[in-house]
This record gives C-alpha cells, structure tokens and sequence, in this order.
C-alpha cells in the first residue's frame, strides 16, 4: 500500500466496538487483516483509549 487511508483505516477496524483501548483496535486491525502499515501506525499513537471513530482518526493522521 502505497499511502494510507482513512477509507484503510475503516475498514482495519471494521466492528470496533467504542470506549475501545489502543491495545484492543491494533489486536482487532490484525484480526482483519490490515496492512502493517495500519497496525504500526495505529500501535504507536500516543492515545490509549479512542472515544469513536474520530478520535482514531486524528490520532492517526494527526501524527503525519
């Protein structure tokens, strides 16, 4: 994968169920599949707990 996208991210994290823990979503994000680059970006974000998607994103593209 070439660049990473929100659409990427959804679907990495497809059935999260939210209040959701880094750990939880990087364990779910591998469980479906998700490009390393997703689990590696989405591992080191410096949230530990995500509210809802949103608060994913940011922490995620918020850190390019």
């Amino acid at each position: 994968m070439a660049e990473m996208s929100p659409i990427d991210l959804q679907k990495a994290l497809k059935g999260a169920d939210y209040p959701a823990s880094r750990d939880d979503l990087v364990s779910l994000a591998r469980n479906n599949g998700a490009d390393d680059k997703i689990v590696d970006k989405l591992s080191h974000t410096g949230t530990r707990r995500f509210d809802g998607p949103n608060d994913v994103q940011k922490a995620v593209f918020g850190n390019d």
